[in-house]
């Protein structure tokens, strides 16, 4: 079995795997990131780990962690299986990089646009010949909230909640609206404007917001909210199968 380690800003989510089949999926606050790995292998015979976005652990972690599992890193210089032609792929990140390969093992000899919407909103967007080009990087739903909130003196910080109109007829309704129906229209928008060059274009969304916008977008999508971490699952067996 592998065991998956997808490091965010405040969480972490570990997922299990046995070849290609999701097990088991854990979330937990990184601070707890040794004492919920010992759980997991506890749990599940794993024979090794991915983890991503390892800087933003600390070395004494990572060593506690690498006692127990051997570990192998994804970085812009892991072996991938599609063609990056980002013009500055050193700072491609994991994540993006990770939703490329399952865009890539899931829909081969697809356009495939992923959306992952989470702290940020990314696009990212692989031809049908395999050819990863790039996207786009905009504010996060939460992260929107919290910027009116900062660089205000009067907006309050608000909780997500589907906008029951589009016209706000309060100050929360009219924030609510700005955010989530802001948020909506951007992404029809560019998947809009994907749809406009390539007529045969598959959409998958991703993220920790998919249920909360699959629902609301008009767009035919796929909504997979472990995409990052079947990508990650992908992409050790890219590298270690023969």
């Amino acid at each position: 079995m592998i065991l998956i380690i997808d490091l965010g800003n405040t969480n972490v989510k570990a997922a299990v795997f046995e070849k290609d089949t999701l097990l088991d999926v854990v979330v937990f606050e990184k601070g707890k990131i040794v004492s919920e790995i010992k759980k997991i292998l506890k749990k599940h015979p794993i024979s090794k780990a991915v983890m991503s976005n390892v800087a933003s652990i600390s070395e004494v972690k990572l060593k506690k962690i690498q006692a127990f599992v051997e570990i192998i890193f994804i970085s812009s210089f892991t072996r991938v299986p599609f063609v990056n032609l980002y013009k500055t792929p050193k700072t491609l990140g994991v994540d993006r990089i990770a939703l490329a390969a399952a865009a890539v093992s899931q829909f081969p000899h697809k356009n495939v646009l992923v959306v992952d919407a989470g702290s940020c909103i990314t696009f990212d967007f692989v031809t049908a010949k395999k050819e990863y080009l790039g996207g786009a990087i905009s504010p996060g739903i939460q992260m929107r909230f919290r910027a009116l909130n900062h660089f205000t003196a009067n907006l309050p910080l608000l909780v997500k909640e589907e906008a029951s109109s589009f016209i706000g007829f309060s100050t929360k309704e009219s924030i609510n609206s700005g955010v989530v129906n802001g948020v909506l229209q951007e992404i029809e928008g560019v998947i809009s404007q994907y749809k406009n060059k390539y007529l045969d274009l598959t959409v998958v969304l991703t993220g920790g917001d998919t249920n909360f916008l699959s629902k609301q977008l008009k767009s035919s999508i796929f909504a997979n909210q472990n995409l990052l971490l079947q990508g990650l699952n992908y992409l050790l067996k890219f590298n270690t199968d023969k």
